[in-house]
């Protein structure tokens, strides 16, 4: 039986899964990686801690033009699945809160080092510093040449070179051109699970503050995506995991040249009406306070005359003179501040891609092109994107693990 040649062209996530499943079944692996070091991404994901996938992953944690797409390579090499392969590399894992999954080590450099040690044992050639200039196809054979001139045949190709998220470890959106060349169409990128810059001149002022709230994202009245956790205000605008988790919606309103509001509940333990009785009888306490004062040790000290201000009243209003009407405002602002979103921070702050090849053109079962035989798709590049908490590193697991099997089969 003939050995097949398969090239990787991208040695992150999902390039080293599909390299080690098709070297599995029999085929001659290259992986052709731009850095001098495979993995470089890994290395940056849970802040070094790597969240490699999360029990409760499910279709409706990604997104893309058709987000059901995602089935097929999910369901046959899901969550369950990559816990049990890389148990079987040397990763113990544990799991925390919301379903994520870490190596007990809590090291991103263990997951980095079974890989690399893996992809060594079973003699995948790992060629670094080899940037992909442009890949051709004449009758079986593909023709990959590198920006230095040198070549590579295979008789098939797997692209898995990432979005344009980070380009500091690599990702420059040069997969998507040697799509183009194969005729493939690329849904339009832009970042997405990245930090959201908001309208206000007050932002320097309470740059650093931190709360844990919630995060709403509305538009034309409409809820469209809510979180809760840690959000951070920053002299740009805001951050922290429920702005990451709603930042693909938000700039998707965007790019249509439509503006969503962001709505901050910094306290969410109580609704507006409980909050307002609340502060009644709070400031029943102290009537002879200013307001400013009143409020510390009930939000962070920091806000308080941003928000005081937001609302028009005075800092040095005494508590015993505040009308219901403004008791009101403030428990209105505490449960329900809003905000004009009017951009994201940039390419590299982001922490994956959103767009890529349209799904309409791969093979959700193979993960193979439906323009091109023998040529496979894998990981970012595909226009497919998980929110935050291990859901797109399991996609890189699962469309790596299908385009290798598929790509080593005759």
């Amino acid at each position: 039986m003939k050995v097949k040649n398969i090239i990787v062209v991208g040695g992150g996530a999902a390039g080293m899964m599909a390299a080690i499943v098709a070297k599995r079944q029999g085929a001659n692996v290259v992986v052709l990686e731009r850095n001098a070091r495979v993995g470089k991404k890994i290395l940056a994901t849970g802040n070094g801690r790597c969240n490699y996938t999360n029990v409760f992953t499910d279709i409706k944690n990604y997104h893309g033009k058709n987000s059901k797409f995602a089935y097929s390579p999910l369901s046959q090499f899901g969550a369950k699945e990559t816990i049990d392969f890389f148990e079987r590399l040397g990763i113990a894992h544990t799991i925390e809160d919301n379903g994520k999954v870490f190596p007990l080590s809590f090291q991103a450099s263990s997951v980095l080092d079974v890989l690399r040690y893996e992809l060594a044992e079973l003699g995948v050639d790992i060629v670094c510093d080899a940037y992909v200039k442009s890949i051709e196809k004449a009758k079986k054979k593909f023709l990959v040449t590198f920006e230095d001139g040198r070549t590579k045949n295979a008789d098939a190709v797997i692209l898995a070179t990432g979005g344009k998220a980070m380009p500091s470890s690599g990702s420059d959106g040069n997969g998507y051109t040697l799509a183009k060349k194969f005729g493939h169409n690329i849904v339009e990128v832009f970042p997405g699970l990245v930090q959201l810059k908001l309208e206000g001149d007050f932002l320097k002022a309470i740059d650093g503050v931190k709360v844990v709230g919630t995060a709403t994202l509305l538009h034309k009245g409409k809820v469209i995506k809510e979180d809760t956790g840690d959000i951070l205000f920053t002299n740009y605008g805001i951050s922290g995991p429920p702005i990451l988790q709603l930042s693909r919606s938000a700039l998707e309103i965007l790019s249509r040249g439509e503006k969503p509001i962001l709505k901050i509940s910094i306290i969410n333990s109580r609704k507006k009406e409980e909050l307002f009785e609340y502060l009644k009888t709070r400031f029943s306490y102290m009537p002879k306070k200013n307001i400013d004062i009143g409020l510390i040790g009930l939000i962070n000290k920091r806000l308080i005359n941003v928000i005081l201000r937001e609302i028009n009243i005075d800092k040095d209003k005494k508590i015993a003179n505040l009308s219901n009407e403004e008791i009101e405002k403030i428990a209105d602002v505490l449960t329900d501040w809003r905000f004009q979103v009017v951009g994201s921070k940039s390419w590299a702050d982001a922490q994956v891609t959103a767009g890529g090849v349209d799904t309409n053109e791969i093979d959700s079962k193979t993960m193979e092109s439906k323009l091109i035989k023998d040529l496979y798709f894998a990981g970012e590049i595909v226009d497919i994107d998980g929110d935050c908490g291990g859901f797109n590193l399991q996609w890189a697991w699962s469309s790596g693990y299908v385009a290798g099997l598929n790509a080593a089969l005759d």
